[in-house]
């Protein structure tokens, strides 16, 4: 049985385009320092590829720190109440 290899991107920054896959379930794509995420679909394209939809962006590194520091983070005033 013959695997196709070619995934076709659909959404995202690489929207239309092609990238070898190797039948992955998910395409990693790097952009200008950032991880773009493509996860393989039951559809097909032609007779030679597969549809890969845009999953979205990720640092390389995982999560990033946002406005919430989880290490400077003080417990609600409610549930100090609510303990009481």
């Amino acid at each position: 049985m013959e695997t196709n290899t070619k995934a076709y991107l659909v959404g995202g920054p690489k929207d239309g385009s092609t990238q070898d896959a190797a039948d992955q379930a998910l395409v990693e794509i790097e952009i200008d320092g950032m991880i773009h995420r493509y996860v393989k679909t039951t559809q097909q394209h032609g007779d030679d590829g597969v549809v890969y939809n845009y999953d979205g962006m990720v640092a390389p590194g995982g999560g990033e720190p946002g406005v919430e520091d989880p290490a400077a983070r003080v417990a609600s005033p409610k549930a100090d109440a609510e303990e009481q």
